[in-house]
């Protein structure tokens, strides 16, 4: 019989730096922003050298776009999957896809990301571009996929898709700004649910604010419709 070979303490630690690393490196963006995280607090916090952190991550822009596709971007794939697999109607899919986002992203420490883009984009230009690429073009294919699949069974109105996303966008940027910014200077009983909150944007994006929407005056009749 074969013996597994040993892993030895030193092995183990080397094994796990980068994630340590990407873990301390995403606290420190979101309590600090970029240009005020220096590499050697990122090094310090998990316990290694800067030497040892630039064997992983050659630059800071290098250990942040680490961050960012081990958080947001690379979940682009299992949402993806999951879409072609819902069988629910695309209300129920669009539901579900807030509830998802809350979930892995909102709720944790990666929400902080959005906000240093916002606030930082215009001094790192590198950075907005590769924001735009890894994580804001994918974000918008997928929920123009969304929202085409209700189109498509006749779910929902045709609907020019290019601004239609962003009807579903505003209300995470809300919830992302008043977690990171708002959310702290409000008393108790000016919190908000983020859950309630989102569930209370979808039932809005559905089924709008009227009682009965009134017919829209530059919609051509059904041809099935009485005489």
């Amino acid at each position: 019989m074969n013996t597994p070979p040993i892993t030895t303490k030193r092995e183990r630690r080397k094994e796990a730096r980068p994630g340590e690393l990407l873990d301390a490196a995403l606290a420190l963006f979101v309590e600090k922003g970029f240009a005020a995280t220096r590499v050697e607090e990122v090094a310090a916090r998990a316990g290694v050298s800067k030497g040892t952190l630039f064997l992983y991550f050659p630059s800071k822009e290098d250990l942040f776009k680490a961050v960012v596709r081990e958080t947001i971007a690379g979940r682009f794939t299992e949402w993806n999957e999951e879409l072609e697999a819902f069988e629910g109607s695309s209300a129920e899919l669009v539901r579900y896809c807030m509830q998802s986002w809350w979930e892995r992203i909102g709720m944790t420490a990666a929400s902080g990301i959005t906000k240093l883009v916002m606030s930082e984009a215009g001094m790192f230009p590198e950075i907005a571009a590769f924001y735009q690429q890894e994580v804001i073009g994918p974000g918008h294919d997928l929920l123009k996929r969304v929202l085409q699949r209700g189109i498509d069974r006749g779910e929902f109105r045709p609907m020019e898709l290019e601004y239609a996303i962003y009807s579903l966008i505003a209300p995470m940027i809300f919830l992302l700004m008043w977690k990171h910014s708002m959310a702290p200077c409000c008393p108790p009983n000016q919190q908000i649910d983020p859950v309630g909150f989102l569930d209370s944007q979808v039932g809005l994006l559905l089924h709008g604010m009227l009682a009965r929407p009134a017919a829209d005056p530059t919609e051509t009749p059904s041809r099935t419709a009485a005489p």
